[in-house]
């Protein structure tokens, strides 16, 4: 597959010119990578009005993942959520509705509350079994759009979840279609389900846009992302997606991470097909020891392996430390739950030596006691107007009764525990005091 803007910068770099333009290095090396990074000059293209090489490599990227359009991000998949989110409100407004309303699992990314407050547009929360998991299923979605006083304009999920949960998106994009309901997903964990033997991409399932993030799962640099758009997609999105995405980026596009994103696809068409087959076969015999030894796994993602811990005698932080002490650093870990992400770097060698490492450790007491389930807490506001209220911070026990006005949430995993525009009530408190959370923000 051809890799043109790969191309272009490199035969840029080879002429040595004298660049008088952006960025201030002018290609003398520090980090080594400072010939290839250079900025939007005459024969580079312009991201988000692409007609040169970004156009040619997007359209690789498009025909690989199987879409009516595929856009970079090199901001991250939150640049993709907000303009996936900002077509959505398009499109409401196109079919004469006055607000944008959007169902979403409460355990979305702050990105969507913080799109909320952006574009004010309302949602109603689909809730699940905990903070970080909520395994929506057909049936819920079918259940709330029955009963529901006004048809959302999207049914939105996170799928895979940071545990590494999955949901049926095949089933739920019917049920969506059927009651004229758009599908989007926030697919940032799972860019790489379009490549297993059996495609569970988002957009193969029935979703009519998707936001992946390449730098997660794919052999790509941190920032990378894609806005999926699919054939079944609204025709406002794939005319205004460009836009979309211009409205919230940076006019300076990082031509290292569009390097990145370029090489990778002639990546994705050459072996990781059969590379990731092979993990994948390596992280079932993984899971199937450790299963067999007495750790608990949860979730059905096949390169992410999580563990809840406390029926083995540890929590989260502990095994941390432990693994840290065999020079094995984790993705994600708490109280509850430890999180390993694996990819087509990882030899079988080095699943071994992880295998190994868990299997050294010794079974201890279990550790009682779980997470605090999230509240149905009552909205007094909308996120709008609480996100942009006066504010004041006081301690989480004052908090009671008072409306919560900022996100209290760290990255990972960067799920808000409580939503801007709601009453604190005491199973928040319990909550956000569970997490470590000692101070709030609160609408003066």
């Amino acid at each position: 597959m051809t890799t043109p803007i790969c191309d272009f910068v490199r035969a840029y770099a080879e002429k040595a010119p004298m660049r008088l333009h952006m960025p201030g290095h002018k290609g003398i090396s520090s980090l080594g990578v400072e010939a290839l990074d250079i900025t939007e000059v005459t024969g580079a293209d312009v991201l988000y009005g692409a007609r040169g090489v970004i156009r040619e490599s997007q359209e690789n990227a498009s025909r690989l993942f199987g879409t009516a359009k595929t856009l970079y991000s090199t901001e991250g998949s939150s640049l993709s959520l907000r303009a996936m989110l900002y077509l959505a409100c398009l499109y409401a407004k196109e079919q004469g509705r006055e607000t944008c309303r959007i169902a979403a699992g409460r355990n979305a990314h702050k990105t969507l509350v913080s799109a909320a407050a952006l574009l004010d547009f309302e949602i109603d929360w689909l809730y699940g079994e905990s903070l970080l998991c909520c395994k929506i299923t057909a049936e819920t979605v079918r259940a709330y759009l029955e009963q529901c006083e006004e048809l959302p304009t999207a049914v939105y999920l996170t799928s895979p979840d940071y545990l590494g949960n999955t949901v049926d998106l095949a089933a739920i994009a019917e049920i969506c279609h059927a009651n004229g309901v758009l599908l989007l997903v926030d697919n940032a964990h799972g860019a790489y389900l379009k490549f297993l033997p059996e495609d569970r991409h988002p957009i193969t399932l029935g979703a009519d846009a998707s936001c992946d993030s390449a730098h997660k799962t794919l052999p790509a640099l941190t920032g990378c992302a894609y806005l999926h758009l699919s054939e079944r997609a609204p025709k406002l999105f794939l005319d205004e997606a460009e836009g979309a995405m211009s409205l919230f980026a940076s006019t300076s596009p990082s031509y290292l991470l569009l390097q990145s994103l370029d090489a990778l696809n002639a990546r994705l068409d050459g072996d990781f097909q059969k590379d990731l087959a092979r993990l994948c076969d390596d992280m079932k015999r993984l899971c199937a020891n450790l299963s067999e030894h007495g750790w608990t796994l949860l979730g059905d993602e096949p390169t992410k392996l999580t563990i809840a811990p406390k029926s083995y005698g540890y929590t989260g932080e502990e095994l941390a430390d432990l693994l840290a002490e065999k020079n094995i650093e984790c993705e994600f870990y708490d109280r509850d739950f430890l999180v390993a992400m694996l990819s087509t770097a990882h030899s079988s060698d080095e699943l071994a030596r992880l295998k190994e490492t868990f299997l050294a450790l010794p079974r201890r007491a279990a550790i009682c006691g779980s997470a605090p389930i999230p509240s149905r807490a009552e909205r007094a506001m909308s996120i709008r107007k609480a996100m942009l209220s006066p504010k004041e911070r006081l301690p989480i026990e004052n908090c009671l009764g008072r409306v919560f006005a900022s996100m209290s949430v760290s990255c990972p995993p960067a799920v808000p525990v409580a939503v801007c525009g709601e009453v604190i009530d005491g199973q928040t408190i319990a909550c956000l005091q569970y997490y470590g959370i000692t101070q709030c923000e609160v609408v003066k």
